[in-house]
């Protein structure tokens, strides 16, 4: 689906009124790095290590699954989200009772 933008300019303004303001610097202060777990053991991932981890809903309980794709393959293991920072050990997303696979760009 295209979606289209219609910009329209504010009559009786002066053109520099209706630019947005820069935005102040703040410093952002990021917590210390800490190993994922899923059923007590640290998450790992295949050779060559190129991991891509996003938070999703696979199973459709309101509640984001963190789902992480393996280079090696193209297959993505979902790890279920208990709740309280917990995750259930992970899983190969499937199709058909299989590994599902997206092809490599290589």
């Amino acid at each position: 689906m295209l979606t289209s933008l219609l910009c329209l300019p504010f009559v009786g303004l002066p053109s520099w009124a209706a630019l947005p303001q820069q935005p102040q610097p703040r410093q952002v202060q990021f917590a210390a790095p800490v190993r994922m777990q899923a059923g007590g053991e640290v998450i790992k991932v295949e050779a060559p290590g190129y991991a891509f981890p996003c938070w999703a809903d696979v199973d459709g309980d309101g509640v984001p699954d963190l789902v992480v794709g393996q280079f090696k393959g193209g297959k993505m293991r979902v790890f279920k989200n208990l709740g309280g920072g917990r995750l259930a050990p992970g899983r190969w997303l499937e199709v058909d009772g299989n590994p599902a696979e997206i092809p490599g760009v290589w």
